[in-house]
């Protein structure tokens, strides 16, 4: 049975106009989520975000290398005015399509949380995406699972992007 989605804040269309342009970013990857392992890689490069439909959409093309090869993926962040919540919608070149959506919304203007649901190892997850605002030229974003229904979460993706000229 799948966790239930937390509650998260609402939104609004321009919440990610902060992160129009071009970024150079720095990411660590935990090797094997929720294994125990603390194995961690390193990566960097670049990520561009194209504002769509007047904000209201905007795709971001990740690409980054590191000592374990190349992550190229795309994320198409959609909102929906209904529901005042966006969708992050994320796929990596080498799957080909997209993954389950996470939904949320930012809390002042600074700071964003997303859930989802995922599977991980046949086990139904959750998955929290949290996005932080630092200032006009730095931004934040980490991702985690939790395998308890959000009691614990355990970070497996950081990303720090400065924006590029």
């Amino acid at each position: 049975m799948a966790p239930a989605i937390p509650k998260t804040p609402v939104g609004t269309p321009h919440d990610f106009d902060f992160e129009h342009g071009r970024w150079r970013t720095t990411l660590r990857r935990l090797l094997q989520p929720l294994s125990g392992s603390q194995e961690w890689a390193d990566y960097t490069g670049t990520s561009n975000v194209h504002p769509l439909l007047g904000g209201r959409a905007n795709l971001v093309e990740l690409e980054i290398t590191g000592p374990l090869g190349r992550i190229e993926g795309v994320s198409l962040r959609l909102f929906d005015t209904q529901r005042q919540r966006w969708t992050l919608n994320y796929s990596n070149v080498t799957g080909g399509t997209l993954e389950l959506p996470m939904s949320g919304g930012f809390n002042g203007s600074r700071h964003g949380i997303f859930y989802g649901a995922e599977t991980v190892k046949g086990k139904p997850i959750l998955v929290r995406f949290v996005v932080d605002v630092l200032d006009a030229d730095h931004c934040r974003f980490e991702q985690a699972f939790s395998a308890d229904g959000g009691a614990t979460w355990e970070v497996n993706w950081i990303a720090l992007d400065t924006r590029l000229p």
